[in-house]
């Protein structure tokens, strides 16, 4: 029978999936977490660009690649160069009166300021410390008769023609010393790895951490200055050290040649593509090849033999830092390493063979910032700030000085505040602090300057910062102590 309330209602009924609807808390709480997880992400990224310093970044990409994908790469400056000088500061007869300039005629024989980081040098040679000598390893060549003293000259061909000096040298034409441990760098380690490597030849066995606790206490620190290398060595350790500007590539291979470590510092390529200064520590050449080998903190040592680098290369690198060189020696051996460096041996000396050497590259070039800039540091050597001063701004207008060049280099600032400029000390300290704030040389010159203009407050809060970023800046430390005195 059909039901006759519903005659056209088919007689069935749903059919049960028999799982019961999801409640609706846990749907939105899937949602809620989706959610979290999404803000938590973007906090994440947010924190490590914000909250932990380049180098803890460095750690967490090392161990997590994917995160270098979100590191916020501090911006490069316009062009990638130090920012310029208006054009009007300086004249075409500022150029010819220093590519003109004689130093025959006698110079500053005072002690002069340091060229790096406002610190009092001696341009004496270092006293060694009264401490036994350890033994040194052997070499496997003879001892140069004597060593090219002279101002430099360039094929300027880009071969890989060296530097030549007027005088004849006696040089062989390999060399190797043997007996270095290389140590690969930490995080922005250079300065304390090479010269870790380098004392290792005299049988050290402290390792680059050590290093780094005198020289670069806080981690973050940039740079690692020729003279701050000099120091640890002579009060860390029985070994002697100077540094010298000016040098050439026959001057290196003579001291290689005579069993002595030598550290150059050279303007390289290594984050993409952008300038940095490192130090490496050669340990032989060839001319037969053309090239010094390196132990290289970055790099590597090759296969034990040092990484190799062509004369040309290593030359054209090299003056950007002035052609700045570190030797090693045993106390007992000073009077061999006189008579190798020559006229190197004096501090002034050298600094005026490296004048010489910029003015002809200068001369050669006017738009050559590198050549201007040494002129630059050779003079703030001599006490010649004025000088250095225009040969700084000239520097600066031929437009091509990398924009790092000053968390190495300090003589632009110390010229500038010697001749009171401090308006462009304050604005060059300021454009790097915009790259980078862990760069206490530039917190020290910009409160150097802001005391000189009467501003002790912000001067002194410099001089806390430069020492928030090394304790051991005694420049800083003396001249906070002279504001509250």
């Amino acid at each position: 029978m059909t039901n006759p309330k519903h005659p056209t209602e088919p007689n069935m009924r749903p059919v049960s999936s028999g799982v019961p609807a999801p409640p609706k808390f846990l749907l939105w709480g899937v949602i809620t977490l989706f959610i979290l997880l999404i803000v938590g992400f973007f906090f994440g990224i947010w924190a490590f660009n914000s909250l932990l310093t380049s180098g803890q970044q460095v750690r967490v990409i090392n161990r997590f690649a994917f995160m270098e994908n979100f590191q916020d790469k501090q911006p490069t400056p316009q062009g990638g160069i130090l920012p310029t000088v208006d054009p009007n500061t300086t004249s075409s007869n500022d150029a010819s009166s220093l590519l003109d300039m004689d130093l025959s005629g006698g110079l500053a024989t005072a002690t002069i300021e340091a060229t790096r980081a406002g610190l009092l040098v001696s341009t004496n040679t270092p006293t060694p410390l009264p401490t036994d000598t350890p033994t040194i390893l052997p070499t496997n060549t003879p001892i140069p008769t004597m060593a090219a003293t002279s101002a430099p000259t360039s094929a300027g061909d880009g071969s890989d023609e060296s530097l030549q000096d007027t005088q004849q040298v006696s040089i062989p034409a390999t060399s190797r010393n043997f007996g270095f441990q290389w140590a690969r760098q930490t995080w922005n380690n250079c300065g304390p790895a090479t010269i870790t490597t380098t004392l290792s030849y005299f049988g050290w066995v402290q390792d680059q951490e050590y290093a780094k606790s005198f020289l670069r206490p806080n981690r973050e620190d940039k740079n690692v200055s020729p003279h701050e290398l000099v120091g640890f060595v002579t009060e860390q350790s029985q070994v002697s050290a100077l540094w010298r500007m000016g040098g050439n590539l026959d001057l290196l291979k003579s001291l290689i040649s005579a069993g002595f470590p030598v550290i150059v510092e050279r303007g390289m390529m290594f984050e993409a593509n952008d300038w940095l200064g490192h130090y490496q520590a050669l340990v032989a050449y060839d001319d037969g090849q053309g090239v010094f080998y390196a132990y290289d903190s970055f790099l590597g040592n090759g296969t034990g033999e040092g990484v190799p680098m062509r004369y040309s290369e290593l030359d054209e690198d090299w003056r950007a830092f002035n052609r700045t060189f570190i030797v090693m020696y045993q106390p007992s051996e000073a009077a061999l390493l006189q008579s190798i460096l020559g006229d190197y041996w004096d501090a002034d000396r050298a600094a005026e063979i490296a004048l010489e050497a910029a003015q002809q590259e200068a001369r050669a070039n006017q738009t050559d910032g590198f050549a201007w800039n040494s002129m630059g540091t050779s003079l703030v050597a001599l006490g010649r700030y004025q000088e250095a001063a225009a040969a700084y701004d000239l520097a600066r207008q031929a437009g091509n000085l990398p924009w790092r060049i000053l968390w190495y280099q300090f003589g632009m600032f110390e010229a500038y505040y010697n001749v009171g400029r401090y308006d462009d000390v304050i604005s060059l300290a300021q454009s790097n602090l915009n790259q980078a704030e862990e760069l206490e040389e530039s917190y020290y010159w910009r409160g150097m300057a802001l005391a000189a203009q009467g501003n002790n407050g912000d001067a002194a809060s410099n001089f806390r910062s430069a020492l928030r970023y090394n304790s051991n800046y005694d420049a800083a430390r003396e001249a906070l102590d002279s504001l509250n005195g």
